[in-house]
């Protein structure tokens, strides 16, 4: 990694190594940047307050050797990223004023993408890791994380079964408590249906009664004007003598007719008189059919508009029209169908829900035993963990407990509650010695302990769902003398599987390591690019002195410094 302008750190770089880094200095030289500088690379918080006052900006880059087969760089890949050598380049840029930029792969990408590939990438453990796994819900996913399949499988069962539960019974509650208002919805739908089902009307029929009732509300005139248009075309039987269209188009007819075969023209002319007579006999047999068909019954005038009377009721409350009142009437029915069987809704969702209720307890009871084989299995590994770091007589084991709810499922005989990871409260208890309760960890442990105990926990996590690289920050607080010795010697171990970088004080555990790297402040308060030293031969020899005695230059510490040394290399 390269570090500009973060906390204390003006410039450096820090070359980690493939096995065990350990990086020591100084309390307040910058060692936890180290820390912070991987976090931001992993899609961490950006704060601002960690530009180094009077830079713009800070800049961590990365670069992370990966198997091309990883399912960080396949995630990497469909963003666009590209691999540089076998390597994801990562950089970070944290600005004053708080923005942040990502890039992975020269590619500008989103800080939650780098978040995404972290799980793949690095583990991070430091104090509120520890505080973490005081909570009992950290404590079941740790159990069922180290479990596998075994528990993954019917948990993802358990966790489809505990979602549909939840959907039905939310729609039978919905169904129950709004039941008196789906009755009065109820029975304004079925007020309108029987309303509309009462006048029966018909598609167009409004239009229909409408031309009607203009019709025979001007029966008289349209007769009169009918008998009158008749007589202009065909003539008044009562009036002989009386010159009509039909004959006067019909002399004109005849005399063209006579001289029609002498000019073409003239014959043209001829044939379309002759239409027009054709058309006026047409129209005026069609009057006299029409006056003579006009009904000007006052009767039925009153039925067309009593019956129009009543679908403009309809109107006036369930559409704008016939058609509007018609498709009302075909969705209500719809609707009503569908609260009046709400009877038959609640009795179906209730038998569902009880079924569901009866799976549920069966998949969590598979969960329950499923976890307390895993637990007996994890404590027994996590027991053995803690004999290598010094606590031999030390005894890690699970509580897995369930609370009596009238309200929840049954499981074993016993109605307990539920929720969705299961019916299992989980607890990790130690037992630091022989004759010594097993307790909470949180009440049962001491600094010292947790921390061995967490570090147990994550080594046998190493053995089951490896990650390239741990990151521990001071998880050895609170520990030193031979215990201090054995946590060196189980992180020496872990880095033969796994890349592991640890921030310490300790000098028992920093001897260990395959390589050490001290974090040094120059005269002005600032690290820059030579104040990260990879530490060899007399050096590291100094730097464990110091760790030991607080002087560089004693003797006594020198050979303990060297003893270590020769331990470390001895075990390796």
């Amino acid at each position: 990694m390269r570090i500009r302008s973060l906390g204390v750190i003006d410039d450096a770089v820090v070359e980690l190594s493939p096995g065990f880094t350990a990086v020591t200095g100084e309390t307040g030289a910058g060692k936890t940047m180290v820390v912070t500088s991987l976090g931001l690379l992993l899609g961490g918080r950006a704060d601002p307050a960690l530009v180094r006052i009077g830079a713009k900006n800070a800049v961590v880059e990365g670069r992370i050797t990966v198997p091309a087969d990883a399912p960080a760089v396949v995630r990497a890949e469909e963003a666009g990223a590209e691999l540089d050598d076998g390597a994801l380049l990562i950089s970070r840029t944290v600005s004053a004023e708080g923005r942040s930029r990502a890039h992975l792969g020269g590619r500008s990408v989103p800080v939650g993408l780098l978040a995404e590939l972290a799980d793949d990438l690095v583990a991070v453990h430091g104090q509120t890791d520890q505080q973490g796994l005081l909570k009992l819900s950290r404590q079941r996913q740790a159990l069922d994380r180290y479990a596998g399949d075994a528990v993954a499988v019917p948990l993802a069962k358990y966790t489809g079964a505990y979602r549909r539960l939840r959907a039905v019974s939310a729609e039978l509650d919905e169904i129950t408590t709004r039941a008196r208002e789906r009755a009065q919805e109820a029975d304004m739908l079925r007020f309108g249906l029987d309303e509309i089902a009462a006048v029966e009307p018909r598609p167009g029929e409004d239009a229909e009664l409408a031309a009607e009732a203009e019709r025979l509300g001007h029966a008289e005139a349209l007769a009169s004007a009918a008998s009158a248009a008749h007589a202009a075309l065909a003539g008044n039987p009562e009036d002989p003598e009386g010159i009509d269209a039909t004959t006067l188009v019909a002399g004109a007819h005849r005399a063209l007719e006579a001289v029609r075969s002498h000019d073409p023209a003239l014959a043209a002319l001829a044939g379309r008189i002759g239409e027009i007579g054709i058309l006026l006999s047409d129209v005026a047999g069609e009057l006299a059919g029409y006056a003579d068909d006009l009904d000007a019954d006052p009767l039925r005038l009153s039925a067309v508009e009593e019956r129009r009377a009543a679908l403009n009721a309809l109107t006036r409350k369930y559409g704008e029209d016939v058609a509007a009142v018609l498709a009302w009437a075909e969705t209500s029915a719809t609707r009503l169908t569908e609260l009046e069987g709400d009877d038959d809704r609640i009795e179906e969702l209730t038998a569902e829900r009880d079924a569901l209720r009866e799976e549920l307890g069966g998949l969590a009871q598979a969960l329950t035993e499923a976890r307390t084989e895993a637990a007996e299995r994890f404590a027994a590994a996590v027991t053995a963990e803690l004999a290598s770091l010094a606590m031999p007589h030390a005894r890690v084991s699970f509580a897995l407990r369930q609370t009596d709810d009238p309200e929840g499922v049954e499981v074993g005989g016993r109605t307990v509650a539920y929720g969705p990871s299961g019916v299992d409260e989980v607890e990790l208890l130690l037992a630091p010695h022989p004759g010594a309760p097993p307790r909470p960890i949180a009440k049962g442990a001491s600094g010292g302990e947790l921390s061995r105990v967490m570090l147990a926990v994550e080594v046998v996590f190493a053995g089951t769902d490896p990650v390239p690289t741990y990151l521990f920050d001071e998880v050895d607080a609170g520990v030193g003398g031979k215990a201090a010795v054995e946590i060196g010697r189980r992180l020496a171990k872990l880095a033969k599987s796994a890349q592991v970088v640890v921030v310490t004080h300790l000098p028992q555990v920093a001897a260990f390591a395959d390589r050490q790297l001290l974090v040094e402040k120059t005269n002005d308060g600032t690290v820059t690019r030579s104040g990260v030293k990879v530490l060899e031969g007399e050096d590291r020899i100094r730097e464990l002195s110091r760790m030991l005695a607080g002087q560089e230059d004693s003797e006594t510490a020198r050979a303990h410094a060297e003893e270590l040394l020769a331990t470390a290399r001895a075990d390796g």
